[in-house]
């Protein structure tokens, strides 16, 4: 009886590893097959597997594989404002957006999938300064809620992302949470061992990582007044 659970492949990554060495136009035309039979196809099969667990775990957030405006995000760099211009990034990004994420700025779960750099992650990466002070908004007035999401944090995942050195304005620096208020992004992240995507159960690891977050997803949704 074949796994109801997907992974990557060996394949997958030997072409990342040989894009991150041949990042031009001329070598991707020339291996433009590869990339879809190893990199497109197997992040849509994932994408697609995601789909009826997510709705259990997140039922507000989607899994859509398609090659594009679904949950893949694009391999190519826009390169317009970079002093990099390399055109492709070489990663597999997936971002499991809300249903509402057209309309207002929302957390989402996040898999990101490179030779030696994988990992999980899950909240809200720099919000605009309206989300940001929303969340703020919230610690300051459900201190006890906020307790239960950090106690809810446990390891393989951690609080990532930068701070600020002041108090935001606007909040007190005598909080007792002030440096979560300081906090510039509220996310989780979950550092993956190398080739640990190729693993015959990796996505049941990507499920219980998105499940062991919940408490800080559902803060978020209810910070931002959008359904968890």
């Amino acid at each position: 009886m074949a796994s109801r659970y997907a992974s990557f492949t060996p394949s997958t990554l030997k072409f990342l590893e040989q894009l991150a060495e041949n990042n031009e136009r001329e070598w991707f035309k020339e291996n433009k097959s590869r990339y879809e039979q190893d990199v497109l196809d197997v992040a849509l099969r994932f994408i697609a597997s995601m789909q009826n667990p997510l709705e259990n775990i997140a039922p507000h957030f989607t899994a859509i594989a398609e090659r594009q405006g679904g949950s893949l995000m694009r391999i190519y760099r826009d390169t317009r404002f970079s002093k990099n211009k390399q055109p492709y990034k070489t990663n597999i990004g997936i971002q499991f957006r809300h249903e509402n994420a057209k309309d207002v700025h929302a957390p989402g779960y996040y898999l990101h999938i490179e030779p030696g750099s994988s990992f999980i992650g899950m909240g809200m990466w720099m919000p605009e300064s309206s989300a940001l002070k929303a969340i703020r908004t919230r610690i300051v007035e459900k201190p006890t809620v906020w307790s239960d999401v950090l106690d809810s944090v446990k390891r393989p995942l951690s609080l990532g992302g930068t701070s600020l050195t002041r108090p935001p304005k606007g909040f007190s620096a005598d909080d007792p949470y002030i440096d979560d208020l300081k906090r510039k992004s509220f996310i989780l992240v979950r550092e993956l061992p190398p080739e640990q995507c190729l693993a015959p159960q990796f996505q049941r690891t990507v499920e219980n990582t998105f499940r062991n977050g919940e408490s800080l997803m559902r803060f978020l949704c209810d910070a931002l007044r959008i359904p968890f």
